[in-house]
């Protein structure tokens, strides 16, 4: 089954054709985009690649775009597909809020629960970094601490003299003592990520393995991930486009 798959992110949405896990013709669309006339441009943009597609499933951490992304693809006349914690069909959420829950976490959790198994663990890197724990007992949460970008546009927002540094900046980073304002911040902030990133995975496995629960497998996903130390391309398996997959396989439990 061919689905058009939308993740609606804060300012960027990612979006592409899944059948289970092959994904196809993915892209991105500014958030604000779907707004006004200017959904027209998104329904433009993916008429072409909308032949043979059987329905439309979309998740949103932007809840005030929805009914324009819904009115922006209504004109294709094809089943739209919402993902929400009360749509969420064969994920139990073992959590006190579920509505808290961001839409694309659930559709990460998804993915996972139906293509690797459970306990896992799916690290996000995206604008936050998420940290997401599914065990047989459902989706359980997690942790949300600040994206790489986020780290290094404070860092110059914040100061008078600190530069900007782009994402290219934070790659092969070498040393250990910075000899020069750059190399200090990037030292500090990709050494600094992945130190993190590290704690913070740890922190997990040890209350999973003092609950007694099995090994779990550790999946990442989101741009970021390559400017993790070389060592966590052995901690976890990346999947690329975990988000739109889960939104697939949740489209398909509904019908």
């Amino acid at each position: 089954m061919n689905l058009l798959c939308i993740d609606v992110g804060n300012t960027s949405s990612h979006y592409g054709i899944v059948d289970r896990q092959t994904v196809i013709h993915t892209g991105h669309f500014p958030t604000a985009g779907f707004r006004g006339c200017e959904s027209k441009a998104f329904a433009t943009l993916i008429e072409p690649l909308l032949k043979g597609v059987n329905g439309i499933s979309f998740c949103s951490v932007v809840p005030n775009i929805n009914a324009h992304l819904q009115a922006s693809v209504s004109r294709f006349n094809l089943p739209i597909f919402h993902l929400t914690h009360k749509t969420c069909r064969g994920l139990e959420l073992a959590y006190p809020t579920p509505e808290e829950i961001g839409q694309d976490r659930i559709a990460n959790a998804i993915a996972v629960q139906e293509y690797h198994g459970v306990p896992a663990i799916i690290l996000d890197m995206g604008t936050a970094v998420t940290f997401d724990i599914i065990t047989s007992a459902g989706y359980e949460g997690g942790i949300i601490a600040p994206g790489l970008a986020v780290m290094t546009r404070y860092l110059h927002e914040q100061t008078a003299l600190l530069p900007e540094l782009n994402e290219a900046d934070l790659l092969n980073v070498e040393g250990a003592i910075g000899k020069s304002t750059v190399h200090a911040m990037r030292l500090g902030v990709a050494v600094g990520f992945s130190g993190m990133v590290d704690a913070l995975l740890a922190r997990v496995l040890a209350e999973l393995k003092i609950r007694g629960e099995a090994e779990p497998i550790v999946l990442s996903t989101g741009g970021s991930i390559a400017n993790l130390t070389k060592d966590w391309a052995q901690k976890s398996v990346f999947v690329e486009d975990l988000t739109l997959m889960g939104l697939a396989v949740a489209f398909e439990r509904q019908t």
